[in-house]
């Protein structure tokens, strides 16, 4: 009976993977079986508390939901767990010793999503600092639940996920501008934006000033820069390991590259890998961790 129940609270948590259409599915595709479903499971956390931001209800509401779904992963952790995804999560915890620190920092970053309700749910990010917290909450946070569920432990695990965290984050942030614009949301930093001239903060005008070109260059030169980081960190790891990891990173660097070869101006144009890509991505960063990795 009990076999039964955790098979199907599998299945549950899969299907809300693959309901997502994400990336992440074709890099945790090919791990073992128990890896591959804790993964399933962290992942559909973080989904499901990024949905909350996106319900089209009154913030209030919103923050109300973040808060109840907070307690309820507390209590899931504390071995109280009372939903099939919160049953997996357990699971996962104690398989792969995850820190509940990190689930709730993954649910503070949501919450700088709901930062302002009297700006009607506005998103401004004052510095590069801002940003790197927002970062390292809603993708750093992932990435160290990550690197214990793939045993990539040790030296230089946590300063792996911050930064392969924010290169991801950032790549995500300049991929939406235009639909975070119609949200009322603006990630790019306000000291940028004044050091290139922009002094006007609402998203839509920053979108169309013709400055926003160097803003978004020197932005995707951070995320750059924290690719080739993690890049250097990943030769410390068994090669093994750190296969869905590279996957990953190879999605995301190739949106980033596509982002920038588009440029900054037809924001209308969209960046996407299509599910093609993605399966010759999974299957050449095989090779890839044969020879660059060792």
């Amino acid at each position: 009976m009990l076999i039964t129940s955790i098979k199907g609270d599998e299945a549950q948590v899969k299907a809300m993977v693959l309901r997502s259409k994400s990336s992440f599915y074709w890099a945790m595709r090919l791990l073992p079986r128990k890896k591959r479903t804790a993964m399933f499971a962290i992942y559909a956390f973080c989904r499901g508390v990024d949905d909350i931001a996106d319900e089209s209800c009154a913030v209030p509401y919103k923050r109300t939901r973040l808060e109840k779904r907070r307690t309820e992963i507390i209590m899931a952790l504390d071995g109280n767990p009372r939903t099939s995804l919160d049953r997996q999560l357990l699971l996962a915890k104690n398989q792969f010793n995850l820190n509940n620190s990190d689930f709730l920092d993954i649910i503070k970053g949501v919450a700088m999503d709901l930062k302002d309700e009297k700006a009607d749910e506005q998103v401004r990010i004052e510095n590069m600092s801002e940003l790197t917290l927002y970062c390292d909450r809603v993708a750093g946070a992932v990435g160290r639940l990550s690197n214990r569920v793939f045993e990539v432990m040790g030296d230089g695990s946590d300063k792996l996920a911050s930064s392969l965290g924010r290169a991801l984050q950032i790549t995500n942030i300049l991929r939406d501008l235009l639909e975070d614009a119609e949200n009322n949301r603006l990630y790019l930093p306000q000291e940028i934006l004044k050091k290139h001239g922009i002094k006007r903060f609402n998203p839509r005008e920053v979108l169309a000033s013709p400055l926003i070109t160097k803003v978004c260059n020197e932005i995707a030169d951070v995320a750059n820069k924290d690719f080739q980081n993690a890049e250097a960190i990943l030769k410390k790891f068994e090669r093994k390991k750190i296969r869905p990891i590279i996957i990953m990173k190879n999605i995301y660097q190739l949106t980033l590259k596509r982002l920038m070869k588009r440029g900054w101006v037809d924001l209308e144009q969209t960046v996407r890998l299509s599910k093609i890509e993605k399966i010759w991505i999974v299957l050449i960063s095989g090779i890839i961790v044969q020879w660059k990795y060792t």
